[in-house]
């Protein structure tokens, strides 16, 4: 175990900076539990992913990088255990070195799979990852060791936790035989996409939709099932693809100037990106996970019910269509969808959702961004709910009435943790609690 005393933790953006007393890098299950009962205050972070102010804030902080090892299988089962500490791509890699697969995956592969856990990641076509834990050990705020199963009925607190009732220590996935997607990718009108979305999720295995704001377009993906030895005609698009990001950074430049650039460099970027078809094949991780992203944009992400979704857009289309408004959203507006769960703090608790994703590609400028006032604004009014990974104001008066199960997870929360140790001042104010430091 590695302690450094004193100094600045900063987020992958650098946009967020705190000062600690004691930061601890630790390889075992002992050490976990050492440095959680001994503190005071203690959060938990990975590799900084997230653009909530949920990973810091405390005296004590532990780097779980290092706590990442593969630690069995169970061939009978096909289940996986691991430390949290492991990053997404190298978990999905030994699951399909088994010849597995876990059915539904986030976008982006170098996130921590604790991290990803405690605020809700999600793919789409599917649920949460969280709902595909069968086993997981927690460490409590007193050190000790609780086993928690999906036989318990505890299981629907802990799935999404947001890290405050205790530290993930092992965590078991149920996976499933892998298979093959045969993608399909293309733009469409939005009087297309929008009204086949039901259809299409009923058709397909994967649906993903990446509307272009102000232009009147998504960008369509469809997944389905396939034999590996199937053969298609793969087309991958032209290599100027690959240079997306390079454009977007530089017509996104000076958009927090002059916000209405914005609807012009959406259209150049549409022509010269997503106004293509591309064709492929492959296992759900190669075929639809980003394997690298840059430090250089903020996330915020709103979930709404599926049958919801469509008056949503058609008033966040119009708000953000008038040239009086500020809110210019930089492209693309991520459109996934995650099925019913029972878990409290899900998104999709007892409800089919679509999540709708907002970036900015400017993240030093991002805390004057409009559209995610906007955005949240407009998904709060039909009872939508934050990604918790990502930016947005709403606290508890507002949380309170769009979770059902909001105030059971507060009191479980002080229960479990009745001197508020998992509480940095973000957690603090998003729970409405008083503090004892």
């Amino acid at each position: 175990m590695k302690q450094n005393k004193i100094g600045v933790w900063v987020s992958w953006n650098e946009n967020i900076t705190y000062n600690y007393k004691s930061l601890y890098t630790i390889s075992t299950e002992e050490e976990l539990q050492e440095v959680v009962k001994k503190s005071e205050k203690i959060r938990i972070f990975g590799n900084k992913q997230s653009s909530s102010n949920i990973a810091s804030g405390t005296a004590t902080l532990i780097d779980i990088k290092d706590y990442n090892k593969i630690l069995s299988y169970n061939d009978s089962e096909k289940t996986i255990t691991v430390q949290p500490g492991i990053i997404l791509g190298d978990l999905i890699e030994a699951v399909e070195a088994k010849g597995w697969c876990i059915p539904c995956l986030p976008d982006i592969n170098t996130i921590t799979i604790g991290g990803a856990l405690a605020t809700g990641t999600h793919g789409t076509s599917g649920k949460l990852l969280s709902e595909y834990i069968t086993k997981c050990d927690l460490i409590l705020a007193d050190g000790s060791i609780k086993e928690v199963t999906d036989k318990d009925d505890l299981i629907d607190a802990v799935r999404v936790s947001l890290g405050v009732l205790g530290v993930f220590s092992t965590i078991t996935f149920q996976c499933e035989p892998i298979y093959t997607l045969h993608v399909k990718e293309g733009p469409e009108s939005d009087d297309e996409w929008l009204p086949k979305i039901k259809e299409r999720l009923k058709k397909h295995d994967f649906l993903r939709i990446l509307w272009i704001p102000h232009t009147d377009k998504g960008y369509v993906i469809t997944g389905d099932k396939i034999d590996p030895n199937t053969k298609i005609k793969e087309n991958l698009g032209s290599s100027f693809l690959k240079h997306r990001r390079k454009a977007s950074k530089i017509l996104y430049k000076y958009t927090h100037i002059f916000p209405w650039f914005t609807s012009i460099a959406n259209k150049i970027l549409y022509q010269g990106f997503f106004s293509g078809t591309k064709e492929h094949k492959g296992s759900l991780y190669q075929a639809t996970v980003t394997k690298s992203r840059g430090s250089t944009l903020e996330l915020a992400e709103w979930t709404i019910g599926l049958e919801d979704f469509p008056k949503v857009f058609e008033e966040l289309k119009t708000e953000i269509n008038k040239w009086s408004n500020k809110s210019f959203i930089h492209i693309p507006m991520d459109v996934r969808f995650v099925y019913s769960d029972n878990s409290w703090l899900s998104y999709a608790y007892k409800k089919d959702t679509v999540t709708m994703g907002c970036v900015s590609r400017n993240a030093a400028t991002a805390d004057t961004y409009e559209a995610f006032k906007s955005i949240e604004r407009i998904f709060l009014k039909y009872g939508g709910k934050p990604h918790w990974a990502k930016r947005f104001k709403a606290k508890d008066a507002e949380l309170s009435k769009v979770y059902d199960k909001w105030e059971d997870f507060k009191l479980l929360r002080r229960k479990m943790d009745p001197t508020n140790k998992f509480l940095n001042l973000y957690l603090t104010e998003l729970f409405n609690e008083k503090t004892n430091n």
